[in-house]
């Protein structure tokens, strides 16, 4: 089992599967001349399967595929297929921002996958081009409704909250969810933009939030917590109809129940997505012979080299034993991470 050294439990994995996408949201990268991993540096769907088989050895029992936008990479229903398969994996979820979805998302059922995260920000095409930066609107309500139309279910809209921009959007988008059976969560603007040019004062709060749509849409009611280590905290209409969720790590840290590794797409561990230190997963997963500098002491004094599988075991391991508290973005002495969202996997 995963354990860190606060007792948290590691059984979610996110793998993110390309560092591309075909969208260009400010929260997450730069708008041109983005520089993407060469393809041999990105792993392979045989290196993801045998990371994720290690991962589910270790109790890992739930996986989401990200990116980038993980639907640009070709041949993602096989991947999807050979990750259903493994033991232990209970729950095979994949984000997208659902411009490909259309054509996808019967494929994607057919190979196993069990449920959708859409991100959508806005219903308004003006506020949407202002946040991708790029049009799609219209292509990303046909994936949602394809994803109906195949018998997705649980299927999740993310938006992301921005002050002066987003606010507009918001009762649309709950209105939107209802109507169409769909959960909802909102997420408060975080500092993984890769134009660090994050504000403290951007972010729309998640108690905001909540309060314009009990003003507006309907009273909302507390749930009850099926999952304790999910970050969202989730309301119910009082009428039933559809649950609305905020997951705000900038003004209430979910971290202590954190349960939450993450694979980028070049074959980096990290324990947390603010983190500043990753573990060379793809060093080991590429060598036959040769132990991996990351693993520091885990290795140390090992007298026989051990099988690919059990350095990957050891590194994931150490890994999570070097987790910190908490991400620290309330923290005077808060680092950002180098790396932007999409580099790292949402």
């Amino acid at each position: 089992m995963l354990f860190d050294r606060f007792g948290r439990v590691h059984t979610n994995l996110r793998i993110s599967v390309t560092d591309r996408c075909n969208i260009r949201c400010f929260y997450c990268m730069p708008a041109e001349n983005v520089q993407f991993k060469p393809r041999h540096e990105i792993l392979s769907f045989e290196e993801i399967v045998r990371f994720a088989r290690v991962a589910a050895s270790l109790g890992v029992n739930k996986l989401r595929l990200t990116g980038g936008e993980p639907l640009v990479r070709q041949d993602m229903p096989q991947l999807v297929a050979q990750l259903a398969a493994i033991p232990g994996i209970d729950e095979l979820a994949l984000t997208t921002n659902g411009i490909l979805l259309a054509e996808h998302a019967a494929d994607l059922k057919a190979a196993g996958l069990h449920r959708l995260n859409i991100s959508l920000d806005a219903l308004d095409a003006t506020v949407f081009k202002a946040i991708a930066r790029r049009d799609g609107l219209d292509r990303v309500l046909a994936g949602i409704q394809a994803a109906i139309d195949v018998g997705f279910t649980r299927t999740r809209l993310n938006a992301v909250s921005i002050r002066n921009l987003t606010e507009s959007e918001v009762i649309p988008l709950a209105q939107f969810a209802r109507q169409h059976a769909l959960e909802l969560r909102f997420i408060e603007y975080m500092p993984l933009d890769a134009d660090g040019a994050w504000q403290s004062d951007q972010v729309l709060s998640g108690d905001t939030v909540r309060a314009m749509i009990t003003d507006v849409v309907g009273p909302l009611i507390t749930c009850e917590v099926d999952d304790p280590s999910q970050p969202a905290t989730d309301y119910e209409y009082v009428d039933g109809r559809g649950r609305v969720g905020f997951i705000n790590p900038v003004t209430h840290s979910f971290c202590h129940n954190c349960n939450r590794l993450r694979l980028t797409a070049e074959g980096q561990i990290r324990n947390c997505l603010f983190s500043t230190v990753e573990w060379d997963a793809r060093a080991i997963l590429r060598s036959e012979n040769a132990t991996n500098d990351s693993l520091g002491n885990a290795l140390r004094g090992v007298p026989e080299l051990p099988s690919i599988d059990d350095q990957l075991a050891a590194l994931m391991i150490a890994c999570v034993g070097e987790k910190r508290a908490g991400h620290g973005i309330d923290t005077a002495d808060f680092i950002k991470p180098q790396r932007a969202m999409y580099q790292i996997g949402g």
